[in-house]
């Protein structure tokens, strides 16, 4: 039977490229993300290939063309210059209780980036320190600074319409803001996220960021669609397709309602869950992954503070407005679960400018109702009745969808707190 190596778990680009694992191969794309904008911005689901997308970013700064032999790049970069890297990842720094740990968390995050750039006595602040970082970083090699910031987020996600959210924004502020003072001594910029504060509440001073999430040209930069799926798994597909005993095109078909469905503008393609996907290879079992992790605590605290319908997830008409808008000014919860992955692009119509919203596929259907549902209702996994799960796992599985919102609007009208149309 097959035996491939899956990067599960692995997020860093040298290490599947040395490690010989399995790599869908996007780099004509990130060569198009680097020369087409200085200060670009990207929001994803978890889970959707958004940090590896930093560390390729990071190898490709670095000049590093050996772990980019036979792919698509070879044929775009003629130059292979060396930048200096400044490469975070901020979700090391979520999770704080007040100000003052969250401004030495951030710290924190930068200590190793210190041995390599050095630190001022009177760098006391986070923003302070990443100032002092680039102008060194500058002025020691005489080239501009490749600057990745991953989850920019992340600190502010558990304190939305908290009272402790303006300090906290106050803080990540500061932090950015030398970004665009150090303007000058910045090669690339690339910021990732699952959620879209404004501009003008996190990136005051950077007046020229390019959101790229809902660009159709970028839409495949993270994530796997049909095409790559189809030249690149097939050996994968028949593997299961061996051992569930079926046709590779009945497998194919399984795989596409698993974990396909998911579209990041109005042109996009479809796209897979390439954890989901690749987890299922390396399991050699098609079942729900992109749940085990639970559901984020966030998205569930802000559905229940507008009281979300979730009877009308599966099948919604809504102007792009009403989901791609900054987090803070957000008066329901459809954003969060856009950006969140639970709800998806299905469908546009360019005369009254509606985009066609829904569940992406079987898999997030699944964890709608073993996961984002119990928790949501106030209740345990194994306390939602069982006489409901069953019925509604039957009509899911039958592709019943308005029998399957039946069943769960008749369930939900038992829970009082919860509105339900």
């Amino acid at each position: 039977m097959l035996t491939r190596n899956y990067p599960i778990g692995i997020q860093t680009f040298s290490e599947i490229r040395n490690g010989n694992y399995l790599y869908i191969d996007k780099t004509d794309l990130v060569w198009n993300l680097v020369h087409d904008a200085k200060f670009v911005f990207l929001s994803r689901p978890r889970r959707f290939g958004k940090s590896l997308l930093t560390t390729t970013l990071d190898s490709y700064f670095q000049g590093r063309k050996e772990l980019f032999e036979g792919l698509k790049i070879m044929e775009l970069e003629t130059e292979w210059e060396s930048y200096p890297v400044i490469h975070l990842d901020v979700s090391s720094a979520k999770n704080q209780l007040n100000v003052e740990d969250l401004q030495k968390a951030l710290l924190f995050m930068m200590k190793p980036l210190v041995a390599q750039f050095g630190k001022d006595d009177d760098e006391q602040t986070p923003g302070q320190l990443l100032t002092g970082m680039i102008r060194r970083a500058f002025e020691k090699t005489g080239k501009q600074v490749a600057v990745i910031i991953d989850e920019y987020d992340a600190p502010l996600l558990d304190v939305l319409h908290d009272e402790r959210l303006n300090e906290f924004r106050v803080v990540m502020q500061e932090f950015y803001q030398p970004l665009k003072a150090n303007e000058a001594m910045v090669k690339f910029c690339f910021i990732t996220g699952i959620t879209k504060f404004s501009q003008m509440s996190i990136f005051s001073t950077i007046n020229n960021l390019l959101n790229v999430s809902m660009q159709p040209e970028y839409a495949a930069i993270c994530g796997i669609t049909e095409e790559e799926f189809e030249r690149d798994m097939a050996p994968d597909i028949a593997m299961l397709a061996e051992k569930y005993e079926c046709t590779h095109e009945e497998m194919h078909s399984r795989l596409k309602r698993q974990y396909d469905g998911y579209r990041f503008s109005e042109e996009s393609p479809y796209i897979y869950n390439p954890f989901s996907l690749l987890k299922c290879f390396k399991q050699k079992k098609v079942d729900s992954y992109w749940f085990e992790s639970g559901t984020p605590t966030f998205l569930i605290r802000q559905m229940q503070r507008f009281r979300t319908d979730i009877t009308s997830m599966d099948g919604m008409e809504e102007p792009s407005s009403s989901f791609d808008r900054p987090t803070e000014a957000m008066t329901t919860a459809l954003p969060l679960l856009y950006q969140s992955g639970y709800l998806t692009i299905k469908g546009y119509d360019r005369e009254t400018g509606l985009y066609h919203l829904s569940l992406p596929n079987k898999e997030v259907r699944v964890g709608f109702v073993e996961g984002l549902l119990p928790t949501y209702a106030g209740l345990e996994g194994g306390a939602v009745q069982k006489g409901f799960a069953v019925r509604l796992w039957q009509a899911l599985r039958k592709d019943d969808i308005d029998g399957a919102m039946q069943e769960l609007k008749a369930f939900l009208a038992g829970i009082p707190y919860i509105y339900v149309v």
